[in-house]
């Protein structure tokens, strides 16, 4: 993984950490949507994506006997199914905020055990 990447995963886990750890509700699903990028970003640059070419893909062409390494194309596939799904699940605690909203009238979890 080059250093732009490691810095950057760095810091969206950095992110949401520090989202998590707020007191509103909305924060907290944004800082779980956060860390949940920040994994699928480090999953891709885990895949096998070497930092000298560009021609790397999963789709194999006649090399002669030359040995390729290529990018792995399940890390992408599974990392792609887990973006629908986390799109889906930060909606529905979206929704869940905001009824938990109407019902005490706060955003605020500390103030609804008053």
């Amino acid at each position: 993984m080059s250093v732009a990447l490691a810095v950057a995963v760095g810091g969206l886990f950095a992110v949401g950490t520090f989202l998590l750890l707020q007191r509103d509700l909305v924060r907290i699903v944004l800082g779980v949507a956060v860390v949940s990028q920040a994994t699928f970003v480090y999953l891709i640059a885990m895949g096998g994506i070497d930092e000298g070419t560009q021609t790397l893909v999963p789709v194999l062409e006649d090399h002669g006997s030359e040995a390729l390494e290529i990018a792995d194309p399940v890390v992408q596939a599974l990392v792609l199914t887990a973006i629908v799904i986390s799109f889906g699940t930060t909606a529905l605690a979206l929704v869940l905020a905001y009824r938990a909203y109407d019902e005490n009238e706060a955003m605020d979890v500390t103030e609804w055990a008053k």
